[in-house]
């Protein structure tokens, strides 16, 4: 695993709460009720791409969810230049990916309790 710089991990958490802010301010009718978390964000070393994991609650919308998230990537792209703009010369491109743990820790859940 290469080591992330200092400007790299500012600019992912940063991006982190900004796009967190924005699913939040669309509400989950949004997103067809379903609960959506920006669980994290990874940012490629010249900043020019955000990888940015979700995830979903429940889990059974997250396909729905993801092509919402996919149909609407520029205008949500637009949104975040609107916020982070000034602190970055160029918003990366985004690059939406589903986190699967949250499905991860229920099946263990359901194993425990068998």
């Amino acid at each position: 695993m290469e080591e992330k710089s200092t400007r790299q991990q500012k600019v992912a958490k940063e991006l982190q709460r900004n796009f967190a802010e924005i699913i939040r301010s669309k509400g989950m009718a949004a997103f067809d009720g379903a609960m959506v978390t920006v669980s994290g964000v990874r940012i490629s070393p010249d900043l020019s791409v955000a990888y940015i994991y979700v995830s979903i609650f429940p889990s059974e919308k997250s396909g729905k969810v993801m092509g919402i998230l996919n149909e609407n990537l520029k205008a949500l792209r637009g949104e975040l230049g609107n916020r982070v703009g000034k602190q970055l010369r160029i918003i990366p491109e985004i690059s939406f990916f589903l986190d699967s743990s949250l499905d991860y820790v229920e099946h263990i859940e359901e194993l425990l309790k068998k």
